[in-house]
């Protein structure tokens, strides 16, 4: 290792910030890697691994940043930090783990963002892939960090990315690429909601493909246009674009005119779904997968845990654990998808940490679909406020109180439904464990 040569500088030491040091340590690169943090979660791993690794904790040490060849930002971290800001200033290169990930990935990049339904349709196309005889490698946001991808025998790559990961990655350069959709999320992060959803429309940089959400016009791309787009949408679809197309009373997924599945064999329910297979069908096609083999994917794929998962039935009463729901476009989704297929209503259990959410957005569907709203959690009064002449309010002081107060406002034939339209970290360790716990909840009935 030449330690004379300027360093790569990792900031940020979490799983991310762990795959890229050892990315950089395989390749007898001199890395620095730094946190704010006196004891991050994977510092004692970096020095058992890599002992020639410099280590810096409890602050970020300007010196070392300024004296970097390049600075591999971890997504939890913004570009906006003071040291990092200054870095810029100076000259230095900063970006993600993205970026280099791109830089060196031999196989085409399918790349997803949005605000929601982005790790359903991540995993979907992953298995559309795999199913179809491709070596394909999954991850991103999503489960395994990049850099641990990168192998010599890849096909595909299919990444989810969040807006903190392509704030720092100017040049993706994705065979395909597409923000599913936009709704206000992270606005304790960005200055506003515009320059939240900038933050996403990176992932266009340099695509061949890009595919564009009709339903949603910030969809489109709004900083450079692809090669070319192909598009999707719930309504009737136009020539070579992916839609939904009634006949004698059922629905069929299409392609223009030709009616590519019915719906009723998907085994993922609500038209929330049925626009993330659409996505995946756009997605897979523009990355040269088999059209027969990825329908034949969506009449087995069962969807995520946690993410608008059927739970079980009690007394007529079903349960549905959505979890992943931590933002109220993902809640919106929820119950747009959910209330105009359920027999009955909605009770609906929300709350949590609102990451500075406008809860209004939900009064429309919330009135339609929910009869009662049970809140818990830290910004229970946010959401209850935004919401008390939408539909009936009941508050909690726990969230097995508002699990058990919402199993008696509901009757026979009606849907309790966990989707927060918040963040976990006020009650729970994360979102999983939020809907395990709900999981349990409803087991015990």
């Amino acid at each position: 290792m030449n330690v004379k040569a300027k360093p790569v500088v990792v900031v940020g030491l979490g799983k991310t910030g762990y795959s890229v040091v050892a990315f950089f340590a395989a390749r007898n690169i001199h890395v620095v890697a730094m946190d704010t943090r006196e004891a991050p979660p994977f510092a004692q791993m970096i020095q058992q691994h890599f002992p020639e690794v410099t280590l810096h904790l409890g602050g970020l040490n300007q010196a070392h940043l300024l004296s970097a060849e390049k600075i591999i930002l971890s997504p939890g971290l913004p570009l906006a930090t003071p040291e990092i800001q200054a870095s810029i200033d100076a000259g230095i290169t900063v970006v993600s783990d993205i970026q280099v990930f791109a830089d060196h990935a031999k196989a085409p990049i399918v790349a997803i963002t949005g605000s929601n339904a982005k790790s359903t349709v991540t995993s979907l196309l992953g298995v559309m892939a795999q199913q179809a005889g491709l070596k394909v490698a999954v991850g991103g946001n999503l489960g395994t960090p990049a850099l641990d991808l990168i192998e010599d025998d890849v096909d595909l790559y299919v990444m989810e990315l969040s807006s903190f990961q392509l704030e720092a990655t100017p040049n993706l350069n994705a065979k395909v690429a597409t923000v599913l959709n936009i709704s206000p999320d992270h606005l304790d992060r960005y200055d506003s909601y515009e320059a939240y959803y900038l933050s996403k429309h990176v992932i266009f940089n340099g695509c061949q493909w890009g595919v564009v959400n009709l339903d949603d016009a910030l969809s489109k791309p709004q900083l450079k246009q692809p090669e070319h787009q192909v598009s999707f949408s719930l309504g009737t679809p136009q020539e070579n674009a992916f839609g939904v197309i009634k006949d004698a009373g059922q629905l069929f997924l299409a392609k223009g005119e030709t009616q590519l599945l019915n719906c009723d064999t998907l085994k993922m329910k609500g038209s929330h779904n049925r626009s993330n297979a659409l996505a995946a069908l756009a997605l897979g096609e523009c990355a040269g997968l088999d059209m027969n083999s990825m329908l034949e994917t969506l009449q087995t794929f069962p969807g995520l845990e946690h993410r608008c998962q059927w739970v079980g039935e009690h007394e007529g009463v079903d349960f549905y654990n959505d979890s992943k729901g931590t933002n109220v476009g993902a809640t919106l989704a929820a119950l747009e998808g959910l209330g105009p297929e359920i027999k009955g209503h909605l009770v609906l259990m929300a709350g949590g940490v609102s990451k500075d959410a406008d809860f209004n957005f939900l009064h429309d569907c919330v009135n339609r679909y929910v009869k009662t709203l049970v809140v818990y959690g830290q910004d229970q009064q946010q959401i209850a406020e935004a919401l008390n002449d939408a539909t009936q309010v009941i508050s909690a002081s726990s969230f097995e109180d508002a699990f058990n107060k919402a199993c008696k406002c509901a009757t026979s034939n009606d849907t309790v439904l966990l989707s927060p339209a918040c963040a976990s970290f006020d009650m729970f360790n994360s979102f999983e464990h939020r809907g395990e716990t709900f999981v349990k909840l409803v087991e015990a009935l």
